[in-house]
């Protein structure tokens, strides 16, 4: 016997009472997600962001990423989500979106940049010092985009989502020495890039 069509629509509560979905298992999915992915969707934002130069495709990554995510949710292994969500965001942007020119100019990295959230009520209320923290800010997201991807990838990774050096080697499929060697390269390079605007 079928469902009339209006019936099944999106109604997730018609599914369940046909048998399509059982419910507890459903539940649990759900749960799990919650639990593994919410927590980090920050974090892989500010990934998506630095990669694609571009917070609109960032977001389309991320939300790419949160679909894949929950598709393979039992893939993930153990109670923590973060470097597992960072994974599907990065290889989101590789297979997907890498292949799009940004809609934007990056320009609007120093508004959006998760880097500098963390502010002082004090810095505020002196112009000074807020006129050089916003030169500042804007002089090392200007060496960061500058750095090849492959770099770019491994500092936010590292300095800005604290991921372990295994952790980021699971992630590229390379490895941790690999990992040190990018790292070292591109602290030398951004040391570089800053001297140069100096």
């Amino acid at each position: 016997m079928h469902a009339p069509p209006e019936l099944l629509g999106n109604n997730h509560v018609a599914l369940i009472m046909l048998g399509f979905i059982d419910r507890p298992e459903s539940d649990r999915r759900a749960a799990r997600f919650e639990r593994l992915v919410m927590p980090h969707l920050d974090a892989a934002y500010n990934l998506a962001r630095w990669l694609a130069r571009d917070r609109h495709q960032a977001q389309d990554v991320v939300q790419e990423a949160c679909v894949r995510a929950l598709r393979f949710l039992d893939s993930c292994k153990g109670d923590d989500g973060r470097a597992w969500l960072l994974a599907i965001v990065r290889n989101t942007f590789y297979s997907t979106w890498r292949k799009r020119p940004p809609e934007e100019t990056h320009a609007e990295i120093d508004e959006d940049s998760l880097l500098w959230g963390a502010r002082s009520e004090a810095w505020d209320l002196d112009p000074a010092i807020t006129y050089a923290r916003k030169t500042d800010r804007e002089r090392i997201d200007r060496a960061l985009m500058r750095l090849p991807l492959e770099f770019r990838e491994v500092v936010i990774l590292r300095e800005l989502e604290d991921l372990s050096y295994r952790e980021i080697a699971e992630m590229l499929s390379v490895p941790s020495g690999t990992v040190m060697s990018r790292l070292s390269r591109a602290r030398a390079l951004l040391a570089r890039y800053l001297k140069q605007e100096d």
